[in-house]
């Protein structure tokens, strides 16, 4: 029994990971605890065979009921891996011969118990995920790495897209979908929602307030398109002064313009921009020359050159901005994740929201893909052999299993005795 125990034992193969390392180094300490007890269980009973009274009596059946406790223990214990002794015992070699049963209920234990959306919901909230995140993203070491593999898996996708294959993509996939579909109706609404939410105000002051500059630092290009275009035989000194009025007359409209947010012509361009949203989703004449100019804009000739030399200047000032350590694109994309991670401590409200947006998403994979993912226990089970499942089970599980064998060793002796006793009594 002893010799078969040992050549049962757990080889340590090449690559073991050193957690499976000091599981190994416990379970053999465990066995030979185990075996030792049997052992001096069984020298005991030797020495005191002979003596059936007195105290050595009461040593001598410890002895034999702990040899007994030990070795039917020791039997359970190994059936669960392995034929005891190498014998085809039935109801032994449990965990081999089911092992396809065992990872299928493995697996809806853990889909049960473990991949549910209470679970996994408090999980997330006392983990603090926002705020570990915060506190990683603020190590100078960690965002620098971050975008460093970033910038260089990013340059990396970008040199390898090809100019024929966003070619390809626009001419055949891009521009006659565009073709396909009815526009006017998408940018109507479009602008419907811009008008709507007051968002066209800001491209409007910037562009009054460029107009206004140009204005006031070209003088001198307005006047001379006033008088070039003033009649013959009007004097010249007539024309610059009336072209000097003119441009300043043009200055201060166009400044009243951005100091008035109700002005007449703001009113005027909302009404329109307003009737134009309209019309492109419901008059069927500004719908048709919508569609119109969208046709002859798409059908030119240039448009596909000329979409992939601007991707091209993009995509090379991308990899050249991503490459450069010290550029700005690098630099601001620190900065950035160093405040996001700042954030993400400090504001309570953000860290609230991420935590909750994580668990949403974990809630939905595990509801809609829980089992799924639990398959993964019974496919791998499954694609090991009957004597590997028992091995890997045995590595985790088998030190405190030994404790069974000990145990039943002491409680063997501890019974025997106390049956020797009511025996002497009797």
């Amino acid at each position: 029994m002893t010799s078969t125990d040992a050549a049962a034992s757990l080889a340590m193969p090449e690559g073991m990971s050193d957690g499976d390392a000091a599981r190994l180094r416990g379970l053999r300490r465990m066995r030979a605890l185990a075996l030792s007890l049997l052992l001096i269980a069984a020298v005991i009973y030797v020495l005191t065979r002979d003596h059936d009274s007195g105290f050595l009596g009461y040593v001598n059946a410890g002895s034999e009921a702990a040899m007994v406790g030990a070795i039917a223990d020791w039997f359970a214990v190994t059936a669960l891996f392995r034929h005891p002794l190498g014998l085809p015992i039935p109801h032994t070699a449990i965990i081999p011969k089911r092992k396809e049963s065992l990872g299928e209920s493995l697996q809806e234990f853990v889909a049960d118990n473990f991949l549910k959306e209470d679970v996994i919901r408090e999980r997330i909230g006392s983990a603090g995920v926002s705020r570990r995140v915060g506190e990683w993203l603020v190590d100078g070491r960690h965002s620098e790495r971050l975008v460093h593999e970033g910038s260089r898996i990013l340059a990396d996708a970008l040199s390898h897209v090809r100019e024929s294959d966003v070619a390809a993509v626009v001419q055949e996939a891009l521009i006659p979908r565009l073709k396909e579909e009815e526009l006017s109706p998408v940018v109507g609404q479009l602008l419907d929602e811009v008008l709507r939410d007051d968002a066209h105000r800001g491209l409007v002051d910037l562009a009054v307030d460029e107009l206004s500059r140009w204005l006031a630092h070209n003088h001198d290009e307005v006047a001379a398109l006033i008088e070039n275009r003033a009649p013959s035989w009007t004097p010249q000194w007539l024309d610059r002064r009336v072209a000097t009025w003119v441009h300043e007359q043009v200055v201060e409209w166009v400044a009243d313009i951005g100091r008035t947010p109700d002005h007449n012509a703001r009113l005027a361009l909302d009404n329109w921009l307003g009737d134009l949203a309209q019309g492109l989703q419901h008059d069927p004449d500004t719908m048709e020359r919508f569609e119109r100019l969208k046709e002859r804009m798409l059908s030119q000739p240039r448009l596909s050159t000329t979409s992939v030399q601007l991707w091209e200047a993009l995509r090379r000032a991308l990899i050249g901005s991503l490459g450069d350590e010290t550029g700005l694109l690098r630099t601001r994309a620190n900065e950035e994740i160093d405040k996001l991670g700042h954030r993400l401590i400090e504001d309570p409200t953000l860290a609230e929201r991420v935590d909750t947006t994580i668990a949403d998403i974990a809630s939905y994979a595990v509801n809609n893909y829980g089992h799924e993912v639990a398959t993964v226990i019974s496919a791998t089970v499954n694609r090991w052999d009957g004597k590997e499942t028992a091995d890997r089970i045995e590595l985790h599980v088998g030190r405190d299993l030994q404790f069974i064998r000990i145990n039943g060793t002491v409680v063997g002796g501890l019974a025997g005795i106390v049956i020797h006793a009511i025996s002497t009594v009797l």
